[in-house]
């Protein structure tokens, strides 16, 4: 046994001698008594063990409460895509809403006037019990229709691009010019419900001829690129020019519209070969009528 654990004790012995009790201790009557006293001590192992098992506990809690935030963050993600989305798809319908509206409103007033059917203009009203005597309204001649403030002929007979503009000038007016997104939209669904397919589309008054990429109307003023409609299935436009440039050296410089099947966002603009025939859209301003009785 190792010195550092024995520990020594004085025993003493007690004599009676009578009544009275003696206590002697001497070193010959001094016995010596080795008591071993074991220190006890959890084995090395499991110390560590025990040093561990808090640590380990908490990497443990650490990791779940990591595992429930990235949980709810990828719920919070999920749920702002879902909500994003939703906002954008009722922001769609409310600007379809507000373009078929602002359609139906201009053309609420073609139910005042009535077409006659004579080669010149002579613009005859209704009489409705709202309007008035000298009331005036717009007015278009046979075979055109009336929308808003202007007169439309879609004309069937196919021709070129420069053949069509000139047979719309004949008849007083030039190709269409497409100013906002509601006259888009009534044009493009007349068009649709005047097509056989997809490939029977009609000429506007929009080309790039003067300058390649530079769009401009029949009245020389620019496109206004918030107000265009090019198709996108394939993208649009595109100058295609054939094959290895063989077929259309001189590109697509002129614009049909129309999809059969419906187009999405009314984007149904498709440059095309100036000198292909197509059919066509004509334009002019309505002439005004002048109730005359009620």
């Amino acid at each position: 046994m190792p010195e550092g654990d024995v520990l020594y004790s004085d025993v003493a012995f007690t004599r009676t001698s009578g009544n009275t009790k003696e206590t002697v201790l001497s070193s010959d009557e001094t016995t010596y008594s080795e008591v071993k006293i074991l220190k006890t001590q959890p084995p090395v192992e499991q110390q560590g063990l025990q040093q561990e098992e808090p640590i380990t506990r908490s990497k443990v809690t650490e990791r779940a409460t990591l595992l429930v935030l990235c949980v709810l963050l990828a719920a919070a993600v999920v749920g702002l895509g879902v909500v994003s989305f939703d906002n954008s798809q009722k922001k769609k319908h409310i600007q379809k809403l507000e373009v078929e509206f602002e359609a139906l409103k201009k053309n609420h007033t073609q139910k005042l006037c009535e077409t006659k059917p004579v080669t010149t203009a002579q613009p005859v009203c209704p009489k409705p019990t709202e309007v008035k005597i000298d009331d005036t309204c717009p007015k278009c001649e046979e075979d055109w229709e009336l929308h808003g403030e202007k007169c439309y002929y879609f004309s069937t007979r196919e021709s070129t691009w420069n053949q069509s503009r000139d047979d719309c000038r004949h008849g007083g007016g030039d190709l269409v010019k497409i100013d906002s997104r509601e006259e888009q939209f009534f044009l493009e669904l007349r068009v649709r419900k005047k097509m056989d397919n997809d490939e029977d589309r009609f000429w506007i008054g929009l080309t790039d001829s003067k300058e390649e990429g530079k769009w401009l109307w029949v009245d020389d003023s620019p496109l206004n690129t918030s107000l265009a409609f090019w198709g996108d299935t394939p993208k649009q436009p595109d100058n295609w020019t054939g094959n290895n440039g063989e077929n259309l050296p001189e590109g697509e410089d002129c614009v049909v519209m129309g999809k059969k099947s419906g187009a999405d966002d009314l984007k149904c603009w498709v440059d095309v070969f100036c000198k292909r025939n197509y059919k066509s859209i004509c334009e002019k301003s309505a002439e005004t009528g002048r109730v005359t009785r009620v």
